[in-house]
């Protein structure tokens, strides 16, 4: 049996790679001295510590000239903050999502969803208790399209809140990329777990022209009311989507387990591993 080929996620971009899909979303300062370090360099020392997962000062970095280490720890520590803060890495990952519509690689004729917990070892904001998991942590919720490629910036919450009130914030993210790179989701199927499953969900997909695939639990079964449509296959693909999904996410170590107090830069290194996820395509 012929074992099936998937694009490998990049680690590691070249300068051609980073200045084609990268560089366009930053914003360059126009004050204040030329950096000796290019942005390029800064860059991939950034994604070693996302997949390594190791503490900005362990950071390896090489040498100049005079022996000393080219840049300190904390300047690329202050690049990224600066690239969360502006909304660079939120621009990369819009960019890599138009990218892929204009090139016909994304399949939205099926979106599904799905949440994960994080847990968080040093507190911070946007932490709750899960009792399913029984861990601190946050939670978030994924969109992709049938290709396992992220459509929408993931939403953040506390780990004690429910999924199904979170829908609808998480929704909204979706239509707001699908409006900015203007893609139709009309007559898409959104596929999700029976935790989404409410009367108020169900109304705001169709409100969207959009037909709610959702597994019904076996309390929703109970209650009777009018028959809802439920593909059972297009289901079973959704588990498929998302666990991949999941499962190329944790190559990168940082968002294993959130160490960031700041929701904000954890959510910075969340959307630069959806970007390579999504770049895999071209930066394989």
């Amino acid at each position: 049996m012929a074992k099936r080929n998937y694009n490998r996620i990049p680690t590691h971009l070249t300068e051609e790679q980073f200045n084609h899909f990268i560089f366009p979303c930053l914003i360059i300062p126009t004050k204040g001295p030329k950096p000796k370090v290019t942005y390029f360099v800064r860059f991939n020392y950034i994604m070693k510590v996302l997949i390594t997962g190791s503490q900005w000062k362990e950071l390896v970095i090489e040498k100049d000239g005079t022996g000393h280490p080219e840049i300190h720890y904390t300047n690329l520590y202050r690049t990224y903050q600066r690239w969360v803060n502006d909304g660079s890495i939120d621009r990369m990952l819009v960019s890599s999502i138009q990218l892929l519509a204009m090139r016909k690689l994304l399949d939205v004729s099926v979106i599904h969803g799905d949440g994960t917990t994080q847990a968080a070892k040093k507190g911070g904001d946007m932490i709750g208790y899960n009792g399913h998991k029984h861990i601190n942590g946050c939670k978030e919720i994924v969109f992709s399209d049938r290709h396992c490629n992220i459509i929408a910036p993931f939403l953040s919450a506390a780990g004690n809140r429910n999924e199904c009130a979170l829908f609808k914030a998480a929704y909204t993210e979706v239509k707001r990329a699908a409006r900015a790179i203007g893609l139709s989701l009309k007559g898409s199927v959104v596929s999700l777990d029976g935790v989404y499953n409410s009367r108020a969900n169900r109304k705001l997909i169709f409100n969207s022209k959009m037909k709610p695939n959702i597994n019904l639990r076996k309390c929703d079964k109970q209650r009777g009311g009018r028959p809802q449509h439920f593909d059972r296959d297009i289901f079973e693909e959704r588990f498929r989507v998302i666990e991949r999904t999941f499962a190329w996410e944790d190559k990168f170590k940082r968002v294993l387990i959130r160490f960031e107090r700041l929701s904000k830069m954890f959510r910075g290194f969340k959307c630069l591993a959806y970007t390579m996820i999504n770049l895999r395509h071209f930066c394989a």
